[in-house]
């Protein structure tokens, strides 16, 4: 049967993301997209930092990037720095941009590491763009100042993830997307084929449509209570159930560091997430290692400034849907699964699963073989964050904490053993199936948290030592250089999309 009527469940980032993406899809035809969504229900609202493809969103959408930023209160984000991950007092960022350039067809760090055994001292980091200007608290946009001799700058960005939604939902009606204000009571099913026709709200209004986008949150109101489609768990890998979020002033007025960061605690991790005129702070945890009142005086201690709203506690179970897609559903951010914001996916996510469907839908009917590469694709997505998240909790020296030895001494998915294994014998990483982390992302947290390189690629050896320390100086120069030359954080924003004061 034609799709003719969308009806996106749930508003949220995810469902202003679906609405705005799927407005694209009128143009130049009869289609009818509506949202229905509850003031009285609120949304997590926790998911404030993204990753450099939702740069490539919202491009997609050819929204102004000056304009969302002073909307949604945001600012600039190089990578991610871990704190005590590896073990007590250790630090690290997991930048955006490569480490140096492949030479002689290898990855440059199997260069660094034959240049290592050679005596060159660097550190790796001295090598990366976004992990120096990160340390200095720089950001440009390398568009406007690049040179062929210089690094790409890749970046993504810190936002008020409510204030986002407000602002793509006026960009979604302004493209024809109709808003329902209501709380769904009753969902319609096909007494033959299954399918979901309609939803009734609490004023009565029925909803009808062809295809539905289930962006419900936790409770999953379509995927799972109507069509009760199941759920994978994967707790015994990431043991955290349990977050309490709390926003908070900068007290000392400095200006927001170009990067997230994600602090280890006793049996869990906090995230800061700078945006210009505040942080977004949480605790992630596990609730059979510490209760929740611990958590919160945890991160209440570790706040930059004094908190701006009460605590807000939240329940989940990682994992994911069984289905992504069943029948005429789709689901999306945390109807389809959730994998706490560690490397800030969720948004991600979001994103991913609205460029596959656009890309496999047809407006004629949805077909088995549509719904079939759509799950395959997002399964395999799924599965490959997942296994990049535990290498966080698993490679650790941490003895601290009963939490900590569990997580060093939990078994793991052989895919994951295997990896680390190889990186370990050779430096050898293989970016499998147009996986999300690249082979810098995968060297950077299993170097940051101890997996040392024992060899690297046999070819390595044939560089001459002396031209290649010549090639890795003009890398370290031309780094030098850019970072030199590029403002602080605080005066681009204050410059290119200055936010108003909250």
């Amino acid at each position: 049967m034609a799709i003719d009527r969308i009806v996106i469940v749930g508003g949220g980032t995810a469902g202003w993301m679906a609405a705005a993406a799927l407005s694209r899809l009128k143009k130049n035809r009869e289609l009818s997209i509506t949202l229905v969504e509850s003031e009285a229900i609120g949304t997590v609202g926790v998911g404030e930092a993204t990753i450099p493809p939702f740069v490539d969103f919202n491009q997609l959408l050819e929204i102004d990037e000056r304009e969302m930023l002073a909307a949604s209160q945001g600012s600039f984000k190089l990578g991610i720095q871990f704190a005590n991950w590896g073990a007590l007092g250790d630090s690290y960022i997991h930048p955006f941009g490569n480490y140096g350039y492949e030479l002689g067809n290898m990855s440059f760090h199997h260069v660094w590491h034959f240049m290592q055994q050679a005596g060159d001292n660097r550190p790796i980091q001295v090598f990366n763009a976004e992990t120096m200007a990160a340390y200095f608290g720089k950001f440009a946009r390398t568009q406007e100042m690049q040179r062929e001799d210089l690094p790409p700058i890749n970046y993504a960005y810190h936002l008020d993830a409510g204030r986002y939604a407000v602002f793509l939902r006026r960009y979604a009606e302004g493209r024809g997307v109709v808003r329902k204000e209501g709380r769904i009571e009753d969902v319609k099913l096909d007494g033959e084929s299954g399918d979901v026709t309609g939803v009734t709200i609490d004023d009565g209004t029925q909803l009808d449509g062809d295809f539905f986008v289930d962006c419900s949150g936790f409770r999953g109101l379509l995927i799972e209570q109507a069509l009760q489609t199941g759920y994978e768990e994967w707790t015994h890998w990431l043991p955290c159930n349990r977050a309490v979020a709390l926003p908070c002033n900068r007290d000392d007025g400095s200006p927001p560091p170009p990067f997230t960061k994600a602090t280890a605690h006793s049996a869990g991790w906090q995230w800061q997430v700078p945006l210009q005129h505040r942080n977004g702070n949480g605790h992630v945890y596990c609730d059979a290692y510490m209760s929740a009142d611990e958590a919160t005086d945890i991160l209440v201690a570790n706040l930059a400034g004094k908190p701006t709203a009460d605590p807000n506690h939240l329940r989940f179970v990682t994992g994911r849907r069984k289905k992504f897609w069943n029948r005429n559903v789709v689901a999306l951010g945390l109807a389809a699964g959730f994998m706490e914001p560690l490397e800030s996916t969720s948004i991600h996510l979001i994103n991913t699963g609205l460029t596959k469907l656009i890309a496999v839908l047809s407006l004629d009917g949805p077909t088995d073989a549509q719904r079939d590469t759509f799950n395959r694709l997002t399964r395999k997505e799924y599965e490959k964050i997942r296994d990049f998240l535990i290498l966080h909790y698993h490679a650790t020296r941490r003895d601290d904490s009963e939490f900590w030895n569990y997580c060093r001494n939990m078994s793991v998915p052989d895919s994951l053993t295997e990896k680390m294994a190889l990186f370990r014998e050779t430096g050898q990483i293989f970016r499998e199936e147009d996986e999300l982390f690249t082979e810098t992302s995968w060297a950077a947290v299993m170097m940051g948290q101890g997996i040392s390189m024992q060899g690297h690629n046999a070819m390595a050896e044939t560089l001459d030592k002396a031209a290649t320390k010549a090639e890795l100086d003009e890398i370290e120069k031309s780094i030098r250089f850019l970072v030199q030359h590029m403002p602080a954080h605080g005066d681009f924003l204050a410059k290119y999309c200055p936010a108003p004061t909250m």
